[in-house]
């Protein structure tokens, strides 16, 4: 039986990709991709030694969703951020054909989403496992979460180094608060416009260049 793990990295950021990956393996397999943790609890350096590991014993899929694409959805009446993950998770599914695939869940309504995922997929019998937390509990999960991590990183290297310090490209950070207020106009193309950070950028340099004109 053909198990496959899904997983994400980078919905929440303001800045870069959002990174869907998936991992397959033969059921009784595991021992391939050993060790393996949600990459959250992984160092950077044992991310990219899995990383390899998992890609040398499995079949894969490795998706990229960048700025405008989430924009689009967000800005669209038939599509969220839920959905449209939930594409790319399809999109992975008819690709690698597994019997069982199994989803860390983005929603808490899992029914909802695993009825929506469904939906989308070529074969209709292949068996779904929606949970959230998925990449705590299934070893392809975690696998798979390892492999869009590291990938989300290794793009976010290439923004520094084309664009200089974002920090993690998360809004919460004071680094990437101090970018998005100074760059979000040169590099409209490395940033989520649908994001509050950029709509509060926007309208703060709208509201300086007002009190200019006034004064």
């Amino acid at each position: 039986m053909k198990i496959l793990g899904m997983d994400e990295a980078g919905r929440g950021p303001a800045i870069g990709p959002m990174v869907v990956a998936g991992v397959m393996i033969e059921e009784g397999d595991e021992k391939d991709i050993e060790g393996v943790k949600d990459s959250k609890l992984l160092s950077h350096k044992l991310r990219v030694e899995f990383d390899e590991k998992i890609k040398n014993n499995t079949k894969y899929v490795i998706l990229e969703v960048n700025p405008q694409e989430i924009d689009a959805a967000l800005e669209s009446h038939e599509l969220n951020l839920n959905w449209l993950e939930a594409h790319k998770y399809a999109d992975i599914i008819n690709e690698l054909k597994p019997d069982r695939a199994i989803i860390d869940c983005p929603s808490p309504n899992c029914e909802a989403f695993e009825e929506y995922v469904r939906n989308l997929l070529e074969n209709k019998d292949v068996k779904l496992i929606v949970e959230n937390k998925a990449d705590l509990n299934h070893k392809t999960c975690s696998a798979a979460s390892i492999l869009a991590k590291v990938r989300r990183e290794e793009r976010m290297e290439e923004i520094k180094e084309k664009y200089g310090e974002t920090g993690p490209g998360y809004s919460s950070n004071a680094v990437t608060q101090k970018f998005i207020k100074e760059n979000w106009s040169k590099y409209p193309e490395i940033f989520r416009h649908t994001w509050a950070t950029l709509k509060n950028a926007k309208k703060a340099s709208a509201q300086n260049k007002l009190n200019d004109f006034d004064n």
